[in-house]
């Protein structure tokens, strides 16, 4: 059995991954064109877990600002030039394949991409009850005020939105 390793999406992925976002997240569901336009637009932030020849998951992340949370199902059109941020949109494995370390290693990777690009902070919005998951990987939920309570509403019951600071090289941290 070949051990499952993160890559680099391609367009040929699309149908694997939009299979897996409808059977993980039947609730937030997003048309494929939508998936397509983030791995179009930040290929490096967008990996699959790939195993045995198949895809048993996938990460998508691009550049764009704190606090603004993208729109659910809902098209970008393009990055925002001043990016404060890599916003990890969705991670969502099948679950034979969770608790392995995928997780952890989608992020240190999407980790590695900000930082070549000079970008200090990570930030997502946790689903379903995540949020413990993602505090193990380093975010910090954010206290929400009205605008952003409306922002994550779309998201579901529990939705928090939630950052991770990078540590700067330079500190020597």
């Amino acid at each position: 059995m070949s051990k499952p390793h993160w890559r680099q999406a391609r367009a040929l992925d699309l149908p694997a991954i939009s299979a897996i976002a409808e059977r993980i997240h039947p609730d937030l569901p997003e048309r494929p064109e939508v998936l397509a336009e983030k791995m179009r637009l930040c290929p490096d932030g967008c990996l699959v877990l790939a195993t045995k020849g198949e895809i048993a998951g996938y990460g998508l992340a691009h550049p764009w600002m704190q606090y603004q949370i993208p729109p659910l199902d809902g098209v970008l059109e393009k990055l925002p030039g001043d990016a404060n941020c890599l916003y990890v949109h969705d991670v969502a494995m099948l679950p034979a394949y969770r608790g392995g370390g995928a997780a952890r290693a989608y992020v240190a990777a999407i980790e590695s991409l900000a930082r070549t690009t000079g970008i200090t902070t990570l930030a997502l919005v946790s689903v379903y009850g995540t949020r413990s998951t993602w505090e193990r990987l380093g975010f910090r939920a954010v206290a929400a005020d009205a605008v952003l309570r409306g922002k994550l509403a779309s998201y579901g019951e529990n939705a928090t939105y939630m950052l991770r600071e990078l540590a700067d090289p330079r500190a020597g941290t």
